[in-house]
């Protein structure tokens, strides 16, 4: 508020957090434009973060199926798929077989965070899942054209 910066950058890594900034920003009527960064993404898909390094080396190779469960979601979303709650069991399990303990893996509209809809054409897939000591999160943006 001292400095009233034009606009502000939050990673869109922590998705629910960019939203609730972005919430707060309207509502306290903040003249700030506040802007999603995209997720930075190791060679094999992996999201960069702090937490990475409490992985063992068996733990690190296994951690890049979080965002490659999301991915196989949004290629059935995309394709016409519209179970939700099948989509994020079957995530679920798929992550739970590999060794994760998943808190969660769900499909939410993108602006609201809301329960999707079957008509709805923009969603996000977040999910949250520990391996070894470190909690892992992620996200992946979707939209029907």
């Amino acid at each position: 508020e001292q400095v009233k910066p034009d606009r502000a950058y939050f990673g869109k890594k922590d998705y629910q957090q960019l939203l609730v900034i972005r919430r707060m920003v309207e509502e306290l009527n903040f003249p700030v434009e506040i802007m999603g960064v995209d997720t930075v993404r190791e060679a094999d898909g992996l999201a960069m973060s702090s937490r990475n390094r409490y992985l063992s080396e068996s733990e690190r190779k296994t951690a890049p199926l979080l965002y490659k469960v999301l991915q196989q979601m949004a290629d059935k979303l995309l394709a016409g798929e519209r179970d939700f709650s099948r989509l994020q069991s079957a995530a679920v399990e798929q992550l739970n077989d590999a060794g994760f303990r998943t808190e969660y893996v769900e499909i939410r509209r993108r602006n609201t965070l809301q329960i999707p809809r079957p008509d709805d054409s923009k969603w996000v897939i977040l999910a949250a899942a520990r391996l070894g000591s470190a909690r892992l999160i992620d996200n992946l943006e979707i939209a029907v054209d």
